[in-house]
């Protein structure tokens, strides 16, 4: 039996991780953390998700509740998740993260912390994504620098970064497989007369309306036709599932950093 600790277990993410957790036989609940201040602190996990009490308060110190557990999974904040893997770096802990907008400094200082535990990182932990990763890659490398590529992402009104951290993820996927980096490369707005679309630009856009839980087209167009991989997120049922494979798998690991491909066993 794996036990899990969810950080942001308030969240909309964290509460379907609960729920997630409480279906599978394979796996419990031993912790639950949120945020300094967050009116649920103190409240039953279970409880607050609707599935009845479950014996797990909601804690606002991870250095509380790391005893408790085997992984840490984690959708919060990237300051958040910084703070959470050096506690569960010093605990000597596994972790899930799932945090998207993390960048620069702060994301090598995550990834370095990662690699000395057993830890798996990545912007989607849908199953169907990742496998969507991985055919992005191999259709890009298959029609090479003939084609052009673009990606168009929408997701719900309420979401704080853009592109999303998926989109950036497979803009660096195809990127790479034609030999350009997307840092160079990437265009993320037009307007106005902005001249002829160069044969290097990769452009990604975002749409943000209602309630959308996540969608990622990437458009390959060449000289008269043009293929689009297409994945759309109905819940976030599947995320929750793929963060709890990942925890499940990740415990039994050497130590080091993986992501869901690590996880799919798509390398």
């Amino acid at each position: 039996m794996v036990r899990v600790m969810v950080a942001g277990a308030a969240g909309r993410m964290g509460r379907r991780i609960i729920h997630m957790v409480d279906a599978d036989s394979s796996a419990s609940l031993s912790g639950a953390l949120e945020r300094q201040g967050h009116p649920s602190l103190e409240q039953d996990a279970g409880l607050l998700c609707g599935l009845g009490e479950k014996g797990v308060k909601i804690s606002s110190s991870i250095e509380d509740i790391l005893d408790q557990g085997d992984v840490v999974i984690d959708f919060t904040a990237p300051e958040s998740t910084l703070s959470n893997i050096k506690a569960v770096s010093a605990a000597g802990k596994a972790m899930v993260i799932g945090t998207t907008g993390m960048t620069g400094a702060l994301l090598k200082e995550v990834e370095n912390l990662a690699r000395g535990i057993r830890c798996v990182i990545a912007p989607n932990m849908s199953v169907g994504m990742n496998v969507l990763f991985k055919v992005a890659g191999d259709v890009a490398r298959i029609l090479g620098n003939d084609y052009d590529m673009e990606i168009v992402e929408a997701h719900h009104r309420l979401k704080k970064d853009a592109p999303s951290g998926t989109a950036m993820h497979l803009g660096r996927i195809i990127a790479g497989e034609v030999g350009r980096d997307l840092d160079e490369v990437g265009v993320y707005a037009r307007k106005g007369i902005t001249g002829q679309r160069s044969d290097e630009e990769i452009c990604i856009q975002s749409l943000r309306a209602g309630d959308i839980t996540g969608d990622h087209t990437v458009l390959f167009g060449g000289a008269g036709e043009r293929l689009e991989l297409i994945h759309s997120a109905h819940s976030r049922d599947n995320f929750a599932k793929g963060a709890l494979r990942a925890a499940c798998w990740v415990v039994d690991q050497e130590p080091g950093l993986y992501d869901m491909q690590d996880v799919l066993g798509l390398r």
